[in-house]
């Protein structure tokens, strides 16, 4: 029996939304240690010494090689490839040929043809999908996650190292001046007799570097940077802190993919049903484009460039004009919270379970924003940050509610209850949040993309 479609699946229970709804995916899986010591230390370490992130095994690589693989990169992403060379990588978008989003990823340019998109399947897919159908001389290899992959390690480690003692622990390491390198480039390492790539980059605003190279190295590698590590306070991190990074950076990990029009029918079709995830939250539109987001709703305008055509381009700039929604943090009323959570050890039907630190239980969650008691934003991922002991979310707001210090609302909680199997018996109930900038932490806005 062959694997059911997207499109088949679609069709079999009447919509998208009934599909996503009650979907039996895992919201997302994090196949490493959930904590090494506890996550509210571990993520304290990447603002106070330095957090050592394994991101060997949660996500996917999509290896694109050959003569049109940045043709192919070109003609679906929204970024600028002028001066993109080997040695460089960027935040890689997607949108659908209205403009919206689709899915993003981080886009290595590893050699002269050859690129790795690291990240999330759903761009990954996107991409894929587009290079076996379309007109492109480009190869494909996939290494899947450590969940999904169907035996044997990975081809890659991947090692992260976030925070300020990060750059002394790595010149320790190479037992040399750290190169000048800047954000987002890569350079090479000498690490325990292996060459080592590293990326520079920032992801909890911190000054970062990802290491990589062959699975088979890793073990040494990983060994040499424990034993540096000591001097500098160095703190393993597990997934349960690793989940909670992006929302102090103020990166959106998944939104719903703008994947379900007529014209995409051939790519759903082509798509496996339990490729995509889950839907939850308390968004209850029966109209699946309300779910849709701009790459300008979620931060990414400043990545889109009209140097060059690709999927969406008209679309994007009618769209980049007349921006309607903006990407902030709500910080959620600690009252409110305490509220839900107690409400599991009172009489009569509680509030929907908040797990800590991670409250997402969908792969993509859509709960809605309320000022005054009116629709005004979407609530895209959530969960509680030690390092400013606070409950927050990451949202896309209308422009007249995200000013800093806007009062709304989220609604907690789906009405009627899905039959996810995250999901349990619960009412839903109102939080009280406050809107505030994204990236959250102020020296993480003022160095995210200097660091």
């Amino acid at each position: 029996m062959g694997v059911e479609s997207l499109e088949a699946a679609i069709r079999r229970v009447g919509s998208p939304l009934e599909l996503l709804r009650n979907s039996t995916v895992r919201p997302h899986t994090f196949p490493v240690a959930p904590e090494f010591t506890n996550w509210r230390s571990e993520q304290r370490a990447w603002r106070t010494s330095c957090a050592l992130f394994d991101q060997s095994h949660h996500m996917t690589d999509l290896y694109l090689n050959g003569k049109d693989a940045l043709r192919l990169l070109t003609d679906f992403g929204v970024n600028s490839f002028a001066n993109f060379a080997p040695g460089k990588a960027k935040q890689y978008v997607a949108a659908n040929q209205d403009g919206y989003f689709i899915g993003d990823a981080i886009l290595f340019h590893l050699d002269d043809e050859l690129f790795d998109v690291v990240g999330h399947p759903t761009v990954l897919n996107w991409l894929q999908y587009n290079a076996e159908t379309g007109d492109y001389d480009v190869r494909i290899e996939r290494d899947e996650n450590s969940y999904d992959r169907p035996s044997g390690p990975p081809k890659n480690y991947r090692c992260e190292l976030q925070g300020p003692t990060a750059k002394p622990l790595v010149e320790k390491l190479i037992d040399a001046p750290l190169p000048d390198v800047g954000f987002f480039h890569m350079t090479e390492f000498g690490i325990a007799g292996h060459r080592v790539r590293a990326l520079r980059h920032g992801m909890a605003g911190q000054p970062g570097f990802e290491l990589f190279g062959p699975w088979a190295e890793g073990a040494a590698v990983l060994s040499a940077i424990l034993a540096a590590g000591e001097e500098f306070g160095l703190v393993r991190a597990g997934a349960k802190a690793y989940s909670t990074a992006n929302l102090e950076s103020g990166w959106i990990p998944t939104a719903v993919p703008a994947i379900f029009g007529p014209e995409m029918r051939g790519y759903r079709e082509w798509l496996a049903a339990d490729a995509l995830g889950s839907l939850g939250g308390s968004v209850d539109s029966a109209d699946i484009t309300d779910y849709y987001v701009t790459p300008y709703d979620i931060g990414y305008g400043r990545a889109v460039k009209f140097d060059h055509d690709f999927l969406g381009r008209e679309a994007l700039e009618g769209i980049a004009a007349n921006a309607r929604h903006r990407k902030v943090t709500l910080v959620w009323n600690a009252e409110d919270v305490a509220a839900a959570m107690r409400s599991l050890c009172e009489p009569g039907i509680p509030a929907k379970f908040i797990e800590m630190p991670k409250a997402r239980y969908a792969f993509f969650q859509a709960d809605q924003v309320l000022r005054d008691g009116a629709p005004v934003g979407i609530s895209l991922d959530l969960g509680y940050l030690a390092n400013e002991q606070d409950f927050v979310s990451l949202a896309t707001v209308d422009v007249t509610a995200a000013e800093p210090g806007t009062e709304v609302a989220v609604v907690w909680g789906e009405q009627p209850n899905s039959t996810k199997p995250a999901v349990e018996r619960h009412r839903q109930v109102e939080v009280r949040a406050t809107v505030a900038p994204a990236p959250y932490v102020r020296e993480i806005r003022d160095s995210y993309r200097k660091s």
